[in-house]
């Protein structure tokens, strides 16, 4: 039967089943105000899709901090396709679903798991998702289903939530909505009309029906039990409070007119999330109560017991919760706790026990602290924080109240919650912390500070908490100096004589060692204190000791090092390993990092488009996850790739952001990025402006790149002495750093400010060492140098050939500053650019060209899938499409069918 005003919501609903019938995938938010007929209408669309396996879950307020609660229940029917799922991702589901123990599963891993688990059991019979009241789905479960909402593309899979205007937000962002609002006027006053009692005044209906906007529920519910005379006042009190609030107390005054018996079954279910029909009547045997009692609250058509106990419609739910007395509340708990298994879900059962107990119990925070333990092992750290966090209410002892609270708080920056942790780090210290446990504390304030903000802010707070650890855990303390002196690092110039008393402090107090963090740590520390030539071959032994798993967490610093002592290659290979490991396992700690600085690798190469397809997956992951990044490659990037003007207004930007949060790295890559775009446009004065600068302050990996880019613009804009001054600076640094790319570096900087009769040697050794895979980019800028020379030194014929080579390489690149570049020298060389017509004129999507890039390189269905978060149906049916364009019919034959693409 057609529900009541809702024919354009049926018609998008059943346009959305005949694409899912048809091969398709869809994901839809049904978006609006509580009793406004979200649920009515995933009624409606479960009973259309006969066609389709249906698999339904509903949020629940009271099991929003039990992780991956609503997720399990969707997938439970779909566990015997497992098997199919390759191992990290069964392993994770498996651990994040307590079917099998094992490390903290990364959501990463545990996202592609249900891609692939929901691709895999369509593949027989579409299949229909429906997720009711997702504001009050736990958070894990909410970041993975929105991310698989958001992959779904070739599956035959509809994903349909239901959410109120509130909450969600952040999860369900970008997801097609359709928005559900009042019933048009003349349905509404029928539905009104058919729930009156009694006569009622015509202007006064129309005024309920202004006052309920044409909420079906408030139009059922609010004149429930209120006379003609109460009504014909606006339901008693004109204008008291929220619509959903108004309709929540309707149901409470239903609820307050039932016997008690009917009252307690209301709340014991209420209380009880799952709907499971057995546990419930064993909690109601406990409470004395039997099936009559049940049978009156089913009467007054609140609630229905079948395979599930369902209420008929959440508010009833939490009118029945936030109406009883908290002595009854406890009371229900307690029924709870008793009956539910000790063995099989010790979980939910400490929940209950905890919300049962009156002051504190140290076995039951003890029992939440075992619950803690199990949901970190699950990665479900918003649900150890608040077991860790109601353990806490219930322990007595203040100190290890006082200690339950630090890790709390830490798991709830590992959830991603920062704005909770500083509160729960304040409850903290008013306890009496043990020395450890206020070091912790500091730490962890200061490395949330830190991954907000890079700034200056960040560097204090850490070094003084590493300064606090050392003596009680040296590890966490080396740690914690590590990322002072990093930190320090980032705020630059910004952050006055910060790096040199980090530095201090970490050389005082930081034990010695031999593991990678220490030697690494030890170079940046002699780096800092000695001078870079003294340090250089303590960074060189540090890198050569990078090698576990676990030291590729500081890739971060490790990079940067690499690029200080020109070890390019090393730095690629690094990067390239550390995308393979949190690909791997999905550490979302490392992946975004790791990304952004290979696509750093790829520029250098001249791979400019495959750093752009990074950095687009560097925002998928930051989109589906939540993961912050700093992202100075893609600034790199569009000082090489454009618009003009756009790329000048993201710098100036950035410059900004830099001064306001006392970001010295970030302002100095912004003016380094600037110097290469106005040398690419031949603007040399301001790239002279810009590299000096970026110069000013010898920042780690920085300043040796600016001063190549001031080499050239000082030399080029007439200032000599400025660029050979450059050169001496540079040389300096080159001498203790000797490999090919230092090399190449120094021979570009003698071409063009050594002695005039050297310059054309010092052109060919650079445009030779330098042309090669690592440092391609600066290669073609040596030969683009050299023709410009040549062109000078009137030997137009050789001018052009070097010019037309570079030319056709950085056209082919996309570096569009540096072909226009090259474009004016060979007219003024007397040579006129044909632009020949584009290889190919296929056009593909951003996603066809990502999936087929990827596969020209070797990758397979399955690695794509999960470089890109798609299923692998997905993958085949884009690489279809794409055969289909190119009029081909393998992947052989890709790579001969597309245009070059550097």
């Amino acid at each position: 039967m057609d529900l009541l005003g809702r024919r354009p919501e049926q018609d998008t609903l059943g346009r959305l089943l005949r694409e899912v019938r048809g091969g398709q995938s869809r994901a839809l938010v049904l978006r609006g105000e509580a009793g406004c007929g979200k649920t009515a209408l995933l009624d409606h669309l479960a009973a259309r899709a006969d066609f389709a396996r249906l698999l339904r879950a509903s949020g629940v307020e009271s099991e929003s901090e039990m992780a991956y609660s609503a997720l399990q229940q969707l997938c439970a029917p779909l566990l015997d396709h497992l098997d199919v799922l390759a191992g990290p991702q069964r392993a994770a589901l498996s651990t994040a679903f307590g079917l099998a123990t094992g490390p903290p599963p990364e959501r990463l891993l545990v996202g592609l798991a249900v891609l692939g688990l929901f691709a895999e059991a369509a593949r027989t019979r579409p299949m229909l998702c429906v997720v009711d009241d997702a504001q009050w789905i736990d958070d894990a479960s909410a970041l993975i289903l929105g991310f698989v909402a958001r992959r779904l593309s070739a599956e035959s899979v509809a994903l349909v939530f239901a959410a109120r205007d509130t909450g969600a937000d952040r999860i369900l962002a970008e997801l097609p909505e359709l928005r559900i609002g009042g019933l048009p006027h003349a349905d509404a006053r029928a539905l009104l009309d058919a729930v009156l009692t009694g006569p009622v005044d015509a202007h006064v209906r129309d005024r309920i029906v202004a006052e309920t906007r044409g909420n079906p529920l408030a139009l059922r519910e609010l004149p429930h039990g209120l006379s003609p005379a109460e009504l014909a006042f606006g339901f008693g009190v004109p204008g008291t409070g929220p619509l959903t609030s108004r309709v929540e107390e309707g149901f409470q005054r239903r609820i307050a007119a039932l016997p008690s018996p009917a009252r307690t079954v209301l709340l014991t279910a209420a209380v009880e999330p799952v709907g499971n029909p057995g546990l419930l009547w064993r909690a109601l045997e406990r409470l004395g109560l039997g099936p009559e009692a049940a049978s009156l609250a089913e009467a007054d058509q609140l609630i229905e017991f079948g395979a599930r106990v369902r209420f008929r419609h959440p508010l009833v739910r939490s009118a029945a919760w936030r109406s009883s007395p908290a002595a009854d509340l406890r009371r229900v708990h307690a029924a709870l706790a008793e009956v539910t298994d000790p063995a099989t879900d010790p979980d939910r059962r400490a929940w209950h026990r905890a919300h049962a107990t009156v002051g504190t119990d140290p076995g039951v925070a003890a029992e939440l602290e075992s619950s803690a333990g199990r949901a970190l092992a699950r990665g479900g750290w918003s649900a150890a924080a608040a077991f860790l966090e109601r353990a806490a209410e219930l322990t007595p002892d203040p100190a290890r109240r006082g200690e339950l609270l630090v890790s709390a708080a830490t798991a709830r920056a590992d959830a991603g919650a920062y704005a909770l942790v500083p509160a729960i780090l304040a409850a903290a210290e008013l306890t009496p912390l043990a020395p450890l446990s206020q070091a912790r504390a500091e730490s962890l304030r200061a490395r949330v500070t830190f991954m907000l903000h890079h700034g200056r802010a960040a560097g204090p707070p850490l070094l003084a908490a590493a300064r606090r650890l050392g003596g009680l855990d040296p590890e966490a303390a080396r740690d914690a100096f590590l990322m002072a002196v990093g930190a320090a690092f980032w705020a630059g110039r910004f952050g006055g004589d910060d790096l040199r008393v980090a530095a201090t402090a970490a050389r005082d107090a930081a034990p010695p060692g031999e593991g990678f963090p220490d030697l690494l740590l030890a170079g940046f520390v002699s780096w800092v204190l000695d001078g870079r030539t003294v340090a250089v071959p303590a960074l060189n032994r540090a890198l050569d000791a990078m090698g576990s798993a676990a030291d590729f967490g500081h890739v971060w610093l490790a990079a940067a090092a690499a690029h200080e002592l020109f070890r390019l290659g090393l730095a690629h290979r690094m990067t390239q390993r550390a995308v393979e490991l949190a690909r791997g396992s999905g550490a979302l700690s490392l992946l975004p990092n790791a990304l952004t600085i290979q696509a750093h690798s790829l520029i250098d190469e001249g791979r400019l488009t495959e750093a752009a397809d990074l950095l687009t997956e560097v925002d998928t992951v930051i989109r589906e996850t939540g993961a912050t990044v700093y992202q100075l490659s893609r600034l790199l990037l569009a000082a090489h790739r454009g618009p003009e003007q756009q790329t000048k207004d993201l710098l100036a930007e950035k410059l900004q952001d830099a001064a306001a949060r006392g970001d010295g790295r970030l302002h100095t890559v912004c003016r380094r990025a600037l110097a290469i775009l106005y040398n690419g446009l031949g603007d040399f004065p301001a790239a002279v402006e810009a590299a000096r600068d970026a110069c000013a302050h010898d920042e780690m990996a920085l300043a040796v790149w600016s001063l190549r880019e001031l080499v050239e613009a000082a030399a080029l804009a007439g200032r000599p002495e400025l660029a050979a001054d450059a050169r001496a600076r540079l040389a300096e640094r080159t001498a203790v750093t000797p490999t090919r790319a230092a090399r190449g570096f120094q021979a570009v900087a003698d071409a063009l400010a050594g002695p005039p009769g050297n310059a054309e040697a010092c052109y060919r050794d650079a445009v030779e060492l330098l042309s090669i895979a690592d440092t391609a980019t600066q290669g073609h800028r040596a030969r683009l140098l050299y023709g410009e020379w040549l062109r000078r030194q009137d030997r137009p014929a050789e001018a052009r050939t070097e010019l037309k080579t570079v030319y056709d390489a950085f056209t082919g690149m996309g570096a569009s500053f540096f072909a226009a570049r090259a474009e004016r020298e060979l007219a003024a060389a007397g040579e006129r650019v044909t632009k020949a017509a584009r290889a190919g004129t296929v056009e593909l999507t951003t996603q066809e060209a990502t999936i087929t890039q990827l596969a020209v390189t070797g990758r397979t269905t399955a690695e794509i899938a999960a470089a890109l978060f798609l299923s692998p149906r997905t993958v085949e049916w884009h690489l279809g499409k794409v055969y289909q364009k190119l009029g081909i019919s393998s992947r052989r034959e890709l790579a001969a069918a597309l245009p070059a693409r550097r």
